[in-house]
């Protein structure tokens, strides 16, 4: 019998959590997913979403499994001073990132973040949590079935997308990320090629673009056509802009199935099982 091979969105938005009437049914918090591969656990980012996810994996009882970053912008790391297993000592999280441009480290950015006055509690009580740093573009280093690969993305200070291998499957990670870097556009059509499933930045529509440039993000469209250019089998609009409701989605939701059938558009709660 095949092992699991899963990936659960525990938030889909961009920039900042957007709680309210207007987002109930895509969700508002901020990106944060869990990745199973048979007996193995991955988290990829710990926004806002983290802390429900943190909550449940307590429930679950104690374990070992690794933290990915795309990068550390606040949206992408303000779950963690409210993840519960970082402060449970018979929790073992091996926090990684492999974006930096320079001599940081990811100690470094969680400290900054978890100190007086911006944070009552100090990132040295993070005790299940080891930091380590790697180089986008090499793998993470494993010693199960699980292959984890990466990339370089396109965005201010740097991000890492990740492609999981397991069993014949595979499940991609392009956020945050935007398009007009000829070398790293290049790459991506290989990175993603034939993957079941890929997450794909998609903040912004094309009309919209032309106004944010340089921001770090895409478009729903470029998701399409990369979906196109690699194979890829069901793309899944992610990192939905904090200005857009519900109602929109939908609307850009059906505009990408027309264009590519089989696009999603990413909820919280969302779980997709290979």
């Amino acid at each position: 019998m095949a092992e699991e091979f899963s990936l659960r969105c525990w938030g889909a938005r961009g920039s900042t959590p957007t709680p309210g009437a207007s987002t109930l049914r895509y969700g508002g918090e901020t990106s944060c997913f869990e990745i199973r591969a048979g007996d193995a656990l991955v988290l990829v980012d710990c926004g806002s979403g983290a802390r429900n996810l943190g909550m449940e994996l307590i429930s679950r009882g104690a374990r070992s499994f690794d933290m990915l970053f795309t990068h550390t912008h606040l949206d992408h790391i303000c779950g963690l001073p409210f993840f519960k297993p970082a402060y449970d000592p018979n929790f073992a999280v091996t926090a990684w990132a492999g974006h930096f441009q320079d001599d940081t480290d990811l100690v470094e950015i969680v400290s900054r973040i978890m100190s007086p006055p911006i944070f009552p509690v100090a990132a040295k009580t993070l005790k299940a949590v080891e930091f380590k740093t790697f180089t986008a573009g090499k793998p993470i280093p494993r010693d199960d079935d699980l292959v984890i690969r990466t990339t370089r993305l396109n965005h201010p200070g740097g991000a890492c997308g990740f492609r999981f291998e397991f069993q014949g499957k595979s499940i991609c990670i392009i956020t945050d990320h935007e398009h007009g870097d000829p070398e790293i556009d290049a790459a991506l059509p290989a990175f993603v090629k034939d993957t079941d499933i890929m997450i794909y930045d998609a903040m912004f529509t094309d009309d919209e673009y032309e106004t944010y440039k340089g921001w770090g993000h895409s478009t729903w469209q470029k998701a399409v056509q990369l979906a196109k250019d690699g194979n890829v089998k069901t793309p899944v609009l992610f990192h939905h802009d904090p200005r857009r409701t519900d109602d929109e989605l939908d609307e850009i939701g059906m505009a990408a199935q027309n264009a590519y059938p089989g696009t999603l558009v990413a909820s919280e709660g969302m779980k997709l099982s290979l």
